[in-house]
């Protein structure tokens, strides 16, 4: 039993085949994310967003906690569905975008991802197992949230 729900929490830990694409595991979950938002996420409500968002952050939180034990590592990189949320969090205050302003909230989300900007790194170096996994990610969609309302708005 056991095995089987390891295997549960690491095909959601890596939303199923994207975080087991070869090379940028973390650009894969990312696009998936903003492809599939337009579709699966931002035409809910608001409130109903948010909650959507809250239980991608526990069951994100539990999948990457097993899945970092199955694979014996920290925050393996094909451990993804932190990913999900932060570029889900990172489109949160939008209803609508059009594609090059999707295509925009990719691109800050991913460098902020990437680039580990103060207070992202922090908090990835000092929250322990899934929840650290999931947290760097929150952290990093605070400023690429911000730049793409500031794009949205100018444009």
């Amino acid at each position: 039993m056991t095995a089987i729900i390891d295997r549960i929490a690491s095909s959601i830990a890596t939303l199923g085949p994207f975080g087991l694409l070869p090379k940028a595991p973390g650009t894969w979950g990312s696009l998936a994310a903003v492809l599939a938002a337009p579709w699966l996420f931002m035409p809910l409500s608001f409130p109903l967003r948010v909650l959507v968002l809250a239980g991608v952050l526990v069951v994100g939180t539990w999948a990457a906690a097993r899945a970092e034990r199955r694979f014996g590592r920290k925050d393996p990189g094909c451990v993804v569905v932190d990913e999900l949320l932060g570029q889900w969090l990172t489109l949160l205050p939008f209803a609508v975008l059009t594609p090059l302003q999707l295509a925009a909230g990719f691109v800050f989300f991913r460098v902020a991802d990437i680039l580990k900007p103060w207070p992202v790194r922090a908090v990835e170096r000092r929250v322990p197992g899934g929840l650290g996994v999931m947290l760097d990610d929150v952290v990093a969609a605070a400023p690429a949230a911000a730049l793409l309302w500031l794009v949205v708005t100018l444009t």
